[in-house]
């Protein structure tokens, strides 16, 4: 019999696509989160605020109990997770809040309950409620995607990234001395300067400090030439880091499929796993399904070209006057003959 820890575990984190119980969780949750963030958002309206402060109070206290409950849950049910590091009862619960999903879970419930002990105000803080959209990574493959992609491709958007905060150093350190004297107060100092050379180097362009000197313009003008490639740099790391992703994914999804059609027959259990698999990966339906039949008419032609090839050695060997079976010499006339008869 399935304990409720477990049971508890498959609701919260690995509940299969077609248990009714665990999307309807995931529904509350998602709805709860988004509740939570437009709350955020309509708080600071000052209409809103004085007429329904009393509304958002509450509704904050009820939003965080439950979240409070969901991470004591969480926290509870850690230890059946896949894995040996979560084994343990105390040092799995422990390891499990400190992962960064449980950081965010405690974050965001904090600072109601230091509201409590301490005399701070900490009002201010319902906006780390906004994290919790950070929870919403767990129920769509594509922010999954994104988080990959941005793990695989740290090193190499943080090497474009060093090398734009120094273009934007020394662009600031140039124009500064360039305009500084000119212009004493819009260029007061390089900190001062740097959102000018932001401001140009991302081409937004405000038009609220621009340079008036001849060497300030010239400056400028190279600047914003070698800043098109370099800005624009992240973004094409980005989509090549995608593009990989969305491959290796494919490829790991045709793999099965190869290893399901070995004996050429899928199995009912072998649907299932494709299905659930295409669904974690984020797969389109129909791109799985193209997948599938690209694989069985390979499988077809295989078939195919082995049969052609078993006739053609038969043929061959029947043009030599051997029995295709035995290797033997055969009269292929009185063979003909014994069977008309």
């Amino acid at each position: 019999m399935q304990s409720l820890r477990n049971r508890t575990f498959e609701i919260l984190d690995i509940g299969p696509k077609d248990d009714r119980l665990s999307r309807i969780t995931d529904i509350l949750l998602i709805s709860l989160i988004s509740l939570n963030v437009l709350s955020v958002i309509l708080e600071t309206l000052p209409s809103l605020q004085n007429k329904y402060q009393t509304f958002f109070d509450n509704f904050e206290v009820i939003s965080v109990i439950i979240f409070s409950i969901e991470y004591l849950a969480r926290v509870w049910c850690s230890v059946e997770n896949l894995g040996e590091k979560y084994s343990h009862p105390f040092w799995g619960r422990l390891r499990y809040m400190l992962s960064p999903m449980a950081l965010i879970d405690l974050i965001v419930i904090l600072p109601l309950y230091l509201g409590l002990f301490l005399p701070v105000d900490l009002r201010f803080m319902r906006v780390l409620r906004l994290l919790r959209v950070f929870k919403l990574t767990r129920y769509s493959s594509s922010m999954t995607l994104l988080l990959q992609v941005l793990a695989d491709e740290a090193k190499s958007i943080g090497a474009a990234l060093f090398v734009l905060c120094m273009l934007i150093i020394m662009a600031s350190s140039l124009t500064y001395l360039a305009e500084h004297e000119a212009q004493p107060e819009a260029f007061s100092s390089i900190p001062a300067a740097m959102w000018w050379a932001i401001i140009t180097m991302t081409s937004v362009g405000y038009g609220d400090v621009t340079p008036i000197t001849i060497m300030g313009k010239v400056l400028a003008s190279i600047i914003s030439i070698i800043s098109i490639g370099i800005v624009a740099l992240p973004a094409g790391l980005l989509a090549s880091g995608f593009s990989e992703a969305v491959r290796q994914r494919r490829a790991h999804y045709e793999k099965l499929v190869e290893d399901a059609m070995e004996d050429g027959v899928i199995t009912t259990d072998e649907q299932q796993t494709l299905k659930a698999t295409q669904e974690t990966l984020g797969l389109n339906p129909d791109e799985a399904e193209l997948i599938l039949d690209k694989r069985r008419n390979k499988q077809v032609e295989k078939e195919i070209n082995k049969t052609v090839t078993e006739l053609e050695k038969e043929m061959k060997i029947a043009l030599n006057n051997k029995c295709p079976h035995c290797g033997h010499a055969v009269d292929w006339r009185t063979e003909k003959r014994k069977k008309q008869i």
